[in-house]
């Protein structure tokens, strides 16, 4: 067994201890060492990161909440600094976490993509840019981070609509993410809603030539564009 392919398994059993922290250093020793990851590697660091940066955007997200329940109880109370400090900590974890797998993205895994001509790497790592850029925009108002993550969701699909099928799980997944993105960072509801039912329809269209592996991933996000277009057309009409 290679030294990567004992780091994968590394990966994968810290993945069933849950403990992710670990998992991620894993991974990004493998893409160091061998930047051009099969699909498998490519979820193992995904997932691996996902949970990282997750858990912690759902303690910046609880946190930000009791801060404004705080300041309306009886405005700048005693325990408003200790609120900000603690959300301040937070933020600069996410900060680390999203730069850190941002420099593997850009000087290895993206490079490496472009000059295998691979698609699906392609997209799927173009895609991950522009969601981390995204989670940065989530508590940063600065228009360069939003810009770098509309660019890394453009590029993606470029790639995905000249080269994977709609129903492809990637296209798909590009399209929810790069919808929530319009609508919920930019603002741009009308423009989130027609890229999210355009997806939606374009696979629909196709869903007949979709494998049995493939079935399962696909109709899943596509659930979940459907959900998003329902909330967020129903906001419209309650508007």
């Amino acid at each position: 067994m290679s030294e990567s392919e004992m780091t994968v398994y590394r990966a994968k059993l810290a993945e069933q201890a849950e403990r992710y922290d670990e998992m991620m250093k894993f991974m990004k020793q493998v893409a160091t060492m061998e930047p051009n990851l099969t699909l498998e590697q490519r979820n193992l660091l995904s997932v691996a990161y996902k949970n990282i940066v997750g858990a912690r955007r759902a303690s910046f997200r609880i946190v930000t909440s009791i801060l404004a329940k705080e300041r309306e109880k009886d405005g700048e109370s005693g325990h408003v600094p200790k609120i900000m400090a603690y959300k301040a900590k937070i933020e600069g974890e996410l900060e680390n976490i999203c730069h850190d797998i941002l420099k593997l993205l850009e000087e290895k895994l993206i490079k490496e993509a472009n000059s295998q001509g691979a698609a699906e790497a392609r997209v799927f790592y173009n895609k991950m840019k522009g969601d981390y850029y995204r989670y940065l925009a989530e508590f940063q108002d600065d228009d360069a981070v939003k810009k770098a993550s509309e660019e890394s969701y453009t590029t993606a699909k470029a790639v995905a609509d000249a080269e994977l099928a709609p129903t492809h799980p990637i296209r798909l997944g590009l399209a929810l993410n790069y919808s929530v993105f319009m609508f919920e960072v930019m603002g741009k509801e009308s423009q989130a809603c027609e890229l999210a039912k355009n997806a939606f329809d374009e696979a629909i269209a196709e869903l007949d030539s979709l494998d049995e592996e493939s079935y399962k991933d696909s109709t899943l996000i596509m659930q979940l564009l459907r959900d998003n277009l329902t909330l967020w057309t129903s906001d419209d009409k309650n508007d």
